[in-house]
């Protein structure tokens, strides 16, 4: 056992799966808190310039500016509980939001982002906004794990390219597809014409 695996067991929050998600690379996940926290701190920020649209009388920047401000405070007390320990109950969402897998938190950053960008196409939304989008890019890419090294890939394509499946368990190409491996559906024929209509 290295000196950093020794580090990393020590520094573990109690009851926590010690080999959880261990295909991401470090720099990735580090990349992923980085962004999140800088990113809804700057969300923060520029939904506040939005909010400023109710002197010109524009709703929808203000609507788009409230909802930034909201979706960035959640990213920051989900990325970075630190920033808001003032707050009863962040530590217990961080740590249910930090057991959920990869997609679950792409998937609600994304979805998060994107109201903002709708109501106000400005440029603070989008920035705003397009940095908790890009937060959930990266763990959607986090969800989608380490690529096979260069010598799987060479093995899959020689394999392909020899007509013989990847792996000895599978039936199926590396091209094949839900539209391919379909069943053809039943056909009964022409409905009988009713005269009595």
């Amino acid at each position: 056992m290295s000196f950093s695996e020794k580090f990393a067991s020590l520094m573990a929050r109690p009851g926590q799966d010690p080999n959880a998600k261990e295909d991401v690379p470090w720099w990735m996940r580090y990349a992923g808190r980085g962004l999140g926290t800088v990113g809804s701190i700057v969300a923060i920020f520029f939904g506040l310039a939005n909010c400023l649209g109710i002197i010109t009388i524009n709703i929808d920047c203000l609507i788009s500016g409230m909802w930034q401000m909201v979706a960035g405070f959640i990213v920051l007390c989900c990325e970075a509980p630190c920033c808001c320990m003032f707050i009863d109950y962040v530590q217990i969402l961080s740590e249910w939001v930090d057991r959920r897998p990869y997609w679950n938190k792409a998937l609600a950053y994304v979805v998060l982002a994107i109201p903002a960008i709708i109501l106000c196409p400005g440029i603070s939304s989008i920035f705003g906004s397009g940095l908790i989008f890009t937060t959930g890019v990266i763990y959607g890419m986090m969800a989608l794990g380490r690529k096979a090294s260069a010598e799987e890939m060479r093995s899959a394509a020689a394999a392909e390219n020899a007509g013989v499946a990847a792996t000895p368990q599978s039936n199926t190409t590396m091209r094949s597809n839900l539209v391919a491996n379909a069943q053809p559906v039943s056909f009964t024929g022409t409905p009988v014409f009713d005269s009595n209509v």
